[in-house]
């Protein structure tokens, strides 16, 4: 990736204002409360060290002084400088307080709005890997910037600061500053082409790093334990690991030894710019044209400075970073779904009438140049139970996605009762849309939640979580459990209960009955269960859908043949259409894949 200019840095400085923004929002109070702390502490330090230089000049006039003088104004400003070193120390406890409180809400304000705004892009986005570079950027940042706010609030007081002891030298001495600023300058463009190639290499690792965690995950996981162990992967993940990581480490370790060799340097200029400005001072008061408490001013004055500087231009170049990380951050807020309510939008009709009409509908993935559906043109009516039959990769599941308006059509169009299925209020279509995908989540929550996440807006709804459950006969196992519907799910907590692969699947089918949907889509709902249970489960399924509009995928064909009609697709297209004895009839395809089932059974 190229180098980042000046010009890109001082760019990026644009993001800072929404940033500050959103810590704003975040907590007015304490944002109020922490810029009040540091620009109390900024004027510290000034204060400490002039009341050292009175404090010197008054020991040195009382150790020359024959004639007894009283001490009560030496230990008044002993007194003070005390009290301000008191204050020092309570302020920057204050401050890291402050900061640390207002870090922790600002990263829980930002993970909540990449998750409510994730809730809104299109589910092909999710499918992009570009686009998960940038939810992963994005994920990052939700902690980083949570320093880039320490830092840059540290640069202003450091700013402030600064100009308080500035003052104080150029009365002294305004050459002093010039050999100040020569002093750091060298430091500061080490430290600026470092950060810059830091940036660049962690950025063009994204992709490799996310493969790195994964495999992490994949290598020590409940999930996935039994094939790592069945098929002894345990050596081909480590050495994959093992592969990336010492890449990033031979790529990072050759940055930093560069980094710490010309780090010396610089800091060697550094210092010599310092003594030469302190051996300045040395001979200046030597020749009596300043007090010894005024030595001890410049010199401290000019110390501080000096390191004052170098945090300031090394920081700047680690906040303008920080700053063109922020794009990373914005980016992903930029990205907008194409799916998107229309205004004026039609309510979704109470009672379906005609029902859906695909009018040559096709659907092609982002970033493929195959069609997942072309070509097709069907009604589902109202109140039909529609079966799809098709070998995998036909098109069936993207089909259904099309039906609840998770994708849009590439071409072609989706009609419901005569208007398109775009002109339609979103949320309202999603609420009459039951769907339970054969990927459905094993949600390591309580059975309760488990089935509450099908209309989550139930979610204290006892009695109805418990008829859906009795619904999709999930309430025959969840007497089993020992904290019944309260009892946790999955073994990622303590006191959670794993569940077979058939009962995890009634869980999820209990999901599809905590809506009143009109239309109900079941993809592959049974593939867990045995042959009695799945027999039971369409049993109720047909009986609880009487009068709706059902869609069921399925590769049993006996449960398709319950159906009312039959559709069957090859390569995305519709190649058949009929009720079970129609299309055994037609000796097709449906007819060709039945008796390759039906001998399996013979």
């Amino acid at each position: 990736m190229a180098a980042i200019s000046f010009k890109d840095r001082f760019s990026a400085f644009r993001n800072l204002p929404a940033f500050f923004k959103m810590v704003w929002h975040t907590s007015p109070s304490f944002t109020i409360c922490n810029i009040v702390l540091r620009l109390i502490r900024s004027a510290i330090p000034l204060a400490i060290l002039y009341t050292g230089k009175l404090i010197i000049d008054q020991v040195v006039l009382l150790t020359h002084t024959a004639v007894s003088v009283s001490h009560s104004y030496l230990w008044k400003l002993v007194a003070v400088e005390f009290g301000l070193a008191i204050l020092s120390d309570g302020l920057t406890r204050a401050t890291n307080l402050v900061d640390s409180l207002l870090g922790d809400l600002f990263s829980n304000h930002t993970s909540i709005k990449i998750m409510q705004h994730a809730a809104t892009l299109d589910l092909d986005q999710f499918e992009d890997s570009t686009f998960y570079d940038k939810l992963e950027r994005a994920r990052q940042q939700t902690v980083g910037r949570t320093i880039l706010l320490s830092q840059v609030l540290s640069q202003v007081q450091d700013l402030i600061t600064m100009l308080f002891l500035t003052a104080g030298l150029v009365v002294f001495n305004p050459w002093l500053i010039l050999l100040l600023i020569v002093a750091v300058i060298p430091a500061f463009l080490g430290e600026s082409y470092f950060n810059d190639k830091n940036y660049s290499l962690n950025r063009s690792q994204t992709p490799e790093r996310r493969e790195l965690d994964y495999i992490r995950y994949i290598g020590a996981s409940d999930d996935t334990a039994k094939e790592v162990k069945i098929f002894n992967l345990s050596g081909f993940l480590a050495d994959r690991f093992r592969q990336l990581s010492n890449k990033f480490y031979q790529d990072n370790k050759a940055l930093v030894i560069k980094r710490s060799l010309w780090g010396t340097i610089f800091a060697i200029l550094g210092s010599a710019g310092y003594y030469s400005a302190y051996i300045f001072i040395i001979a200046t008061t030597i020749s009596g044209k300043q007090s010894i408490g005024a030595l001890t001013f410049l010199a401290g004055s000019f110390r501080q400075l000096r390191s004052l500087l170098e945090n300031i231009l090394s920081r700047f170049t680690t906040v303008s970073q920080g700053a063109i990380y922020l794009k990373d951050f914005f980016d992903f807020f930029e990205i907008q779904p194409k799916i998107k309510m229309v205004a004026n939008a039609r309510p979704f009709p109470k009672n379906l009438q005609t029902g859906f009409v695909f009018e040559d509908v096709g659907f092609k993935y982002h970033h493929s140049e195959r069609w997942a559906n072309r070509h097709l043109s069907f009604t589902l009516h109202a109140g039909e139970k529609l079966a799809l039959v098709g070998e995998n990769g036909a098109g069936k599941t993207t089909l259904v996605k099309l039906l609840a308006r998770l994708y849009d059509p590439t071409e072609g169009r989706i009609l419901l009762d005569g208007f398109d299925l775009k002109e339609y209020d979103l949320i309202e279509l999603r609420r009459e849309v039951g769907v339970i995908f054969q990927d459905y989540i094993r949600y390591q929550m309580t059975v309760s939640q488990n089935i509450a996440v099908g209309n989550i807006e139930e979610k204290e709804n006892e009695s109805k979580i418990q008829q859906a459950a009795k619904q999709s006969l999930a309430d025959i196992l969840v007497q089993k459990l020992p904290d019944k519907y309260a009892q946790a799910l999955g073994k990622r907590f303590n006191q959670g209960v794993e569940l077979s692969g058939g009962e995890w699947q009634k869980v999820a089918l209990a999901r599809a009955y905590m809506k009143e949907a009109q239309l109900l889509i079941l993809d592959e709902p049974t593939a867990a269960l045995d042959a009695r249970a799945e027999y039971e489960v369409f049993e109720r399924f047909t009986e609880l859908t009487k009068g709706k509009t059902a869609v069921l995928i399925s590769h049993r064909f006996s449960t398709v043949r319950m159906a009312d009609r039959i559709l069957v697709l090859d390569k995305g297209m519709l190649i058949e259409s009929g009720d079970h004895a129609t299309l055994l009839k037609q000796n097709g395809r449906y007819a060709e894949l039945f008796n390759l089932q039906a001998k399996g059974y013979k």
